[in-house]
């Protein structure tokens, strides 16, 4: 976890340096739309834009990624219950194989 913090603090010193070396102000049309800014600011919104819509696309599959583990994590769970019954079956029968093992050689010391 330490390591993306050092790389979150690396990107946003790289963006401040980015927005020190381009201050140069521009004029953004989009539609109707018009103003001015500064370029690093247009550029880093554009980008905090597109990683929006990269996270936007992946979410489904971040959701379905997340549903088929809960589900195994369930089969999972009934497995282990079921294991554990199947070796609680074993030991009753084990026990009851050396109880007739031994009612038999009492048997046949008499």
């Amino acid at each position: 976890m330490q390591i993306f913090s050092i790389i979150a603090v690396l990107v946003a010193l790289l963006a401040v340096v980015f927005a020190f070396q381009n201050s140069l102000t521009i004029s953004v049309t989009f539609f109707d739309l018009n103003f001015e800014a500064s370029l690093a600011i247009v550029l880093i919104l554009t980008l905090g834009i597109g990683i929006l819509i990269g996270l936007l696309v992946s979410f489904p599959s971040i959701i379905h990624r997340n549903s088929r583990i809960s589900k195994y994590k369930v089969k999972i769970g009934e497995l282990e219950h079921e294991s554990n019954e199947y070796i609680e079956t074993i030991a009753h029968q084990r026990q009851r194989i050396e109880n007739l093992e031994r009612h038999l050689s009492f048997k046949d010391n008499q």
